[in-house]
C-alpha cells in the first residue's frame, strides 16, 4: 500500500513543480527588465494602443474599459503620493524635499514605479483578454462614463496638486542634488591639504 501511496505522489508532484519553474522562469525575465525603463514604458504603450484598436474594433466593453480608467487613475495617484502622508502622520524630521533643507531629499512614492508599470501592463492585458468574453460586454451609454471619468480625474488631479503646493514637494527627483555649501564643507579640507601632498612628492623625488 505505501508503495502505491509513493507512486502517486511522485506522479502528481511535477504539476506544482512545472509551474514552480515557470514562475521562477517568468520572475527572472521580469527582474531583467527593471533598469530598462523606457522600453517597458514603450512596450506598454503597445499594449495600450492594442487594446483600444481591440475595443474601437468590436464597438463594445465600455464598462470595462470605463473600470480600466478608475484603476489606472488610482495607481497614478499612488505614484503621485509621498509613502507618507503628512496629514495622516506626524514625524519629528522632515519627509519631503524642501527648498529650504542643506541636503536634497529623494522623494519617496507610495507606488514605486516599477510596480506602477508593472500593475498598469497588467491591467491592459487583463482588460484585453476581458473582451473577448460577451459577458462583460454591458450595454451602457458610454459618453456618460467618459465624461464622469473626465470629471471625476480633474477633481482627483486638483486635490493633489493642492496637495503638493501645500506640503511642497515634487512627485519627480533628478539624480542628487548638494547645495553648495555641502560642496564647500566637503572639498575644503582636500584643497587646504594640496600644498602638504605636492611639497611631500617633492622631497620624495628630491629623496631618489
Amino acid at each position: 500500500m505505501e508503495g502505491i501511496g509513493g507512486d502517486s505522489a511522485s506522479v502528481a508532484s511535477p504539476l506544482p513543480q512545472w509551474g514552480h519553474d515557470a514562475w521562477r522562469i517568468y520572475q527572472y525575465y521580469l527582474d531583467k527588465t527593471t533598469p530598462h525603463t523606457a522600453y517597458r514604458w514603450i512596450g506598454t504603450l503597445v499594449v495600450a494602443a492594442i487594446y483600444c484598436l481591440r475595443v474601437y474594433y468590436v464597438q463594445g466593453f465600455y464598462i470595462v474599459s470605463y473600470g480600466l480608467g478608475i484603476y489606472l487613475l488610482n495607481l497614478l495617484i499612488g505614484f503621485l503620493s509621498p509613502l507618507v502622508d503628512p496629514e495622516l502622520e506626524v514625524t519629528d524630521g522632515p519627509l519631503l524635499p524642501t527648498k529650504g533643507s542643506d541636503e536634497f531629499k529623494p522623494f519617496i512614492r507610495r507606488l514605486p514605479e516599477f510596480k506602477f508599470w508593472y500593475s498598469m501592463t497588467k491591467a491592459f492585458c487583463i482588460a484585453f483578454v476581458m473582451t473577448f468574453f460577451s459577458v462583460f460586454d454591458v450595454p451602457v451609454f458610454w459618453p456618460i462614463l467618459l465624461c464622469y471619468w473626465i470629471v471625476l480625474f480633474v477633481l482627483t488631479m486638483r486635490r493633489q496638486i493642492a496637495h503638493m503646493i501645500k506640503y511642497k514637494y515634487i512627485p519627480f527627483s533628478f539624480g542628487k542634488q548638494v547645495s553648495f555649501k555641502n560642496i564647500l564643507v566637503r572639498k575644503l579640507p582636500q584643497v587646504a591639504m594640496a600644498p602638504v601632498w605636492i611639497e611631500a612628492w617633492l622631497v620624495h623625488r628630491v629623496s631618489k
